[in-house]
């Protein structure tokens, strides 16, 4: 496990990485801008700032083990205050955080099941996850494989994508979140250039990323995936502002029905 974080640490450090970091960065900045509440939480990737234009008051960077001995050692500086923490394991009482975001976490974890349903607990009801992930299903994933096919041959073969752990497709993503009580809210694609390894060559392929987004924008290199956490057989009230004023009914009026008057018979008597 060490391995694998140190690994995709400097992953993050070349062309590729810096290119995927840099989308990521840029969608966390829109995702997250407009969510509310108290408290939020980013679990691992510290080189990543992705609170940065959230506004909520409290806001922390949960890091594992391995990662903590090197950013919380001072070598590097954390974007928000930094708390050793496992993802299976938060340090946190259920219902008490409004929003989590998972930078390639389930993919450096060694249970994501038990990872994802960790950050089920701790999130309020109608709180939010962001979840970022590489797609295998990409010009990415496929030179990866391909490169796994090789070695496992004795064949050679470099691996492009860092060596971490298993990578998790959106629909295998979808199907998690949904037995977890999780809404799927939105889901983004990005990093449609080529797998190539040097600056030069991805910035010549600058365009496909418009080209992908607007026709394959499944075979993104990177997805990110914001789900709501949603409680059965609760209604949130909203606040007074937002209710409109009841119509007051008019006043109906209802026809009285009026006595008989007294009638006479021929013998002069009333009835």
């Amino acid at each position: 496990m060490n391995g694998a974080i140190i690994g995709l640490h400097q992953w993050f450090d070349t062309p590729p990485g810096r290119h995927l970091l840099a989308w990521v960065q840029a969608r966390h900045d829109e995702l997250v801008a407009d969510l509310f509440g108290f408290h939020a939480l980013q679990l691992g990737l510290p080189w990543l700032d992705g609170l940065r234009s959230n506004r909520m008051p409290h806001r922390w960077v949960a890091l594992g083990e391995a990662e903590g001995q090197s950013f919380l050692s001072g070598v590097e500086q954390v974007p928000a205050p930094g708390l050793l923490a496992e993802p299976v394991a938060l340090p946190f009482a259920e219902a008490s955080i409004d929003l989590v975001l998972m930078p390639h976490t389930l993919e450096l974890s060694h249970d994501p099941h038990a990872a994802l349903r960790e950050v089920q607990r701790v999130l309020v009801p109608e709180g939010r996850v962001v979840i970022t992930g590489l797609n295998p299903w990409s010009l990415w994933g496929l030179r990866q494989r391909r490169a796994r096919l090789y070695q496992s041959l004795g064949a050679g073969g470099q691996l492009y994508l860092p060596e971490a752990g298993e990578f998790i497709s959106p629909g295998r993503l979808r199907d998690w979140l949904q037995l977890l009580d999780f809404e799927l809210e939105s889901v983004s694609y990005g990093c449609f250039r080529p797998a190539v390894a040097s600056a030069r060559w991805l910035e010549h392929w600058e365009w496909m990323d418009g080209l992908g987004a607007r026709w394959w924008p499944a075979l993104g290199a990177a997805y990110i995936t914001v789900a709501v956490k949603r409680v059965h057989g609760m209604r949130l009230l909203e606040p007074a502002w937002r209710s409109t004023p009841a119509a007051v009914a008019a006043p109906a009026q209802v026809a009285q029905r009026r006595a008989r008057p007294p009638t006479t018979d021929f013998s002069g008597e009333s009835s």
